[in-house]
């Protein structure tokens, strides 16, 4: 295929040619039965896919069916739609002028059938790149069917002279002039159920109906629809005989595992190549930022019904390499590795992207944002390191006992967001306890993560209680948790 439209110009070439009409879904079957044999990838960058809806998508395509993505928000259900166009043939031909990319060898519409009958095989025709042939509509309540379907035009019957009763009087709606292409709705269930009815004939007869005009318009759509579970109760439903004529219908589902999670928040996430450059990114901070999703998917505080989509991962990973530049900044210096701390610079990312239910709005969207933070720290915690136990045997000393001592033994230790990379290392390397614990369990873990795995270690015991932890402004301190009690007393 070359990336330069065809030199053909009129109908009587493109017969010469050869050139054979095809469907749009038989477009899509054949592209993807090509890709099939020759091991290419249609659906790239669709991570977590593999094994469950992609292979349901192209059954769908092989089927040519029409199809409905149905799925929680951010679960790459428009991206999906918007690849398909890679499997459509790279040129088509179509009548120049038309509203409706009429196929020259058949034409649909009353202005292209006059055209090839005045100028027969001197025709002109123009060709429509693949990238064209997309179009997508986000279903809202004030769509209506003159949007989607058309309506008479007044000013184009008074400007041609023309009476209601002819058809060339008909203004085009978004549906009619994406003949021949992909088009989409999202959010399916918030149409009107009078803007779904008037979908019917076109999904199965074909035909189109405007102001009285019943034409016979077999128009060549592949529809791809979106909907959220949700909607059914929420703001609206797909009515039943809409649904009943959508060929297949797909469930898309979350990242399933933390490294699928990770690749697509890695590929993703917009940074700035001064930030990648200036800042170290532990991989254990990479595994952090997507146990938040997965906390939140399970908090009591959090309306799991409306989703947590991919986007709360991504964006928590864009502020916290800005967190770390901006202290890096602060300080005066050029490049810093990301600490722990940082992840406070995160809660913005996370309140405005998961729906609380009564507890969490009781609670405050801060504190939650917070609380799960800390269960991401303590869930990763246990991943890496012995789990705390809270009942030990009388005389057994724990993993962590040595270290509770020395908090015991110390007044306070504050880190602080303005100390820079040699005080904050300095500080965390006074706690020789933390060094023999890591020794014994991380031996294996980069040296250039183990400050991070060292605060991790605090507050992982912080969330355990084994340790009390306090955050003011940009000052973090950690105490032995009965301390502050035996003070007062």
């Amino acid at each position: 295929m070359s990336n330069q439209a065809p030199a053909i110009a009129t109908l009587g070439e493109l017969k010469k040619s050869g050139y054979v009409s095809k469907s749009i879904k038989e477009e899509l079957r054949s592209n993807l039965i090509y890709n099939l044999k020759n091991g290419i990838q249609t659906f790239t960058g669709i991570h977590g896919y593999e094994d469950t809806v992609i292979p349901e998508i192209e059954r769908a395509i092989l089927s040519k069916h029409n199809i409905n993505l149905l799925g929680l928000r951010g679960q790459a259900k428009t991206r999906i739609a918007r690849m398909m166009v890679h499997l459509l043939d790279e040129w088509i031909p179509v009548v120049e002028g038309s509203e409706v990319n009429d196929d020259p060898l058949a034409p649909l519409s009353r202005f292209a059938k006059d055209k090839v009958a005045e100028h027969k095989d001197k025709t002109p025709i123009t060709w429509v790149h693949r990238n064209a042939r997309f179009a997508e509509k986000l279903a809202t309540p004030d769509v209506t069917v003159a949007d989607l379907i058309g309506d008479v035009d007044p000013i184009k019957a008074s400007n041609l002279k023309l009476t209601y009763a002819d058809e060339r009087v008909i203004h085009f709606g978004m549906i009619p002039r994406s003949n021949r292409c992909i088009f989409v709705i999202n959010e399916l269930p918030d149409l009107q159920a009078r803007i779904q009815v008037a979908l019917f004939n076109i999904l199965q007869e074909g035909d189109i109906q405007i102001r009285g005009f019943n034409l016979r318009f077999p128009l060549d759509i592949q529809f791809v629809f979106t909907a959220n579970p949700e909607d059914y109760t929420n703001r609206g439903s797909i009515v039943t005989p809409l649904k009943d004529r959508i060929g297949s219908q797909i469930m898309t589902h979350y990242p399933e595992d933390i490294a699928t999670a990770r690749k697509i928040t890695e590929q993703e996430a917009k940074l700035d190549q001064r930030q990648k450059e200036s800042v170290y990114v532990p991989s254990l901070a990479m595994d952090l930022i997507e146990q938040i999703g997965f906390e939140a998917r399970q908090s009591e505080f959090v309306d799991v019904k409306s989703g947590i989509s991919a986007r709360i991962s991504i964006t928590a990973y864009e502020n916290l390499m800005s967190a770390a530049e901006l202290r890096a900044l602060k300080s005066g210096q050029d490049k810093t590795k990301l600490r722990l701390s940082d992840f406070i610079g995160i809660v913005p990312a996370l309140t405005g992207k998961v729906e609380l239910v009564y507890e969490g709005e009781q609670e405050g969207s801060r504190f939650v944002a917070e609380h799960l933070i800390g269960q991401a720290v303590k869930s990763t915690f246990e991943l890496f390191l012995p789990k705390v136990e809270k009942l030990e045997k009388k005389d057994a000393r724990g993993p962590y006992q040595d270290i509770v001592e020395w908090f015991i033994a110390q007044d306070e230790f504050h880190l602080s967001e303005q100390d820079d990379d040699a005080t904050f290392e300095a500080k965390l390397n006074s706690i020789e306890p933390l060094d023999k614990l890591l020794k014994r369990y991380q031996i294996n873990a980069p040296k250039e993560d183990m400050y991070f795995v060292k605060e991790l270690v605090l507050w992982g015991l912080a969330e355990s209680k084994k340790l009390s932890k306090a955050t003011v402004g940009d000052d973090t301190s950690y105490n032995d948790p009965y301390g502050d009690y035996l003070k007062n007393m």
